[in-house]
């Protein structure tokens, strides 16, 4: 499984990125801000993006937008993670397409079991 995470706090990145990699066996990318990210997912092809909701410049709305407007992203499973309690509109990004929202602080030894799970629940729903 390919992972690109999209999120400006560096310490959230490399700790997911750590957990995905090293316990997950994820091959993990990163991208500290919106635009890269939408770069970077177009020309690595993750198998799931996962989307920090609340960034400076381009925030996690926008990306996900800009990923979906996109032919060369469009159908990449975007997962947020934001801050639990920072925001109440889970409902509203998973109607915009988000496969789910996953909160902050995360369980790194649960991470890549969690991002699993949830798309296998994806695909479980679609076939």
């Amino acid at each position: 499984m390919k992972v690109l995470i999209i999120d400006d706090e560096e310490d959230t990145r490399s700790i997911a990125s750590m957990s995905l990699g090293l316990l997950g066996g994820a091959e993990v990318v990163e991208a500290a801000d919106g635009q890269a990210g939408i770069e970077m997912a177009a020309t690595e092809q993750p198998d799931v993006i996962i989307l920090d909701l609340l960034m400076p410049g381009m925030d996690g709305k926008e990306t996900f937008r800009g990923l979906k407007d996109n032919p060369e992203t469009e159908n990449i499973p975007v997962i947020f993670l934001t801050v639990k309690g920072m925001f109440d509109g889970f409902d509203a990004l998973k109607s915009m397409g988000a496969l789910a929202v996953m909160t902050k602080p995360f369980d790194p030894v649960l991470l890549t079991s969690q991002i699993t799970d949830i798309l296998e629940a994806r695909y479980t729903s679609t076939s």
